[in-house]
């Protein structure tokens, strides 16, 4: 290996390590603005005390993001996605209304058991007026296999013809109290208890 070849190599080996860096880094960021968004709420979790949660400066949360607002909104579209790639999986759009619809409830169930934290900051996020209106965008266009199911669902008489909120409400949110009563540790969801419980969503939107 001649001089400049070896100069060539290492530099390469350079830009990759701070590429590295720069994702532990950024990634570090979010982190700790999940952990302290979900133990302290949005307003008494200031940049500083994410940075130090993140073992980072001040100053170097600003190379990644404008700002608080910028900061939550990007974790708030990330976690969605994430959320969306996990409750379509084995999903596919060619499936019996019903069937896709259980593939998703289960899926929903688990994410949800799974990753508890990221499900509450994805709940408080919905409900801040903090993340923007292009971001909800995001988070509803994440989902739209859901959707595009439950039209094709009405559109074949499967489905009553409620609104998309009254879809979720009825089908979805009780999920959230299941969870949250499962992490207590004083109940513990059995495999006939989650049975009955997509059986109770899918009689509550189904015709």
């Amino acid at each position: 290996m001649n001089a400049h070849s070896f100069i060539c190599l290492v530099s390469i080996s350079m830009k990759k390590v701070e590429k590295v860096k720069v994702q532990n880094k950024r990634e570090a960021i979010l982190k700790a603005t999940l952990k302290m968004v979900i133990n302290h709420g949005f307003h008494a979790a200031p940049m500083s005390m994410i940075s130090k949660q993140a073992g980072v400066s001040p100053g170097t949360i600003y190379l990644y993001f404008e700002n608080k607002e910028d900061l939550i909104n990007t974790l708030y579209c990330e976690l969605k996605a994430k959320f969306a790639e996990k409750i379509f999986n084995g999903f596919n759009s060619d499936m019996a209304i019903s069937d896709g619809f259980r593939v998703i409830w289960n899926n929903v169930l688990a994410y949800k058991c799974n990753e508890p934290d990221e499900a509450l900051f994805i709940e408080q996020c919905d409900n801040t007026p903090m993340i923007s209106e292009e971001s909800r965008q995001k988070g509803y266009l994440a989902i739209q296999p859901l959707y595009d199911l439950w039209e094709r669902g009405q559109s074949e008489k499967i489905i009553k013809p409620f609104s998309r909120i009254m879809l979720f409400s009825f089908s979805l949110l009780p999920i959230l109290y299941l969870v949250k009563e499962n992490l207590k540790k004083e109940f513990c969801l059995t495999d006939t208890d989650v049975e009955n419980a997509f059986n109770a969503s899918w009689d509550a939107i189904s015709l």
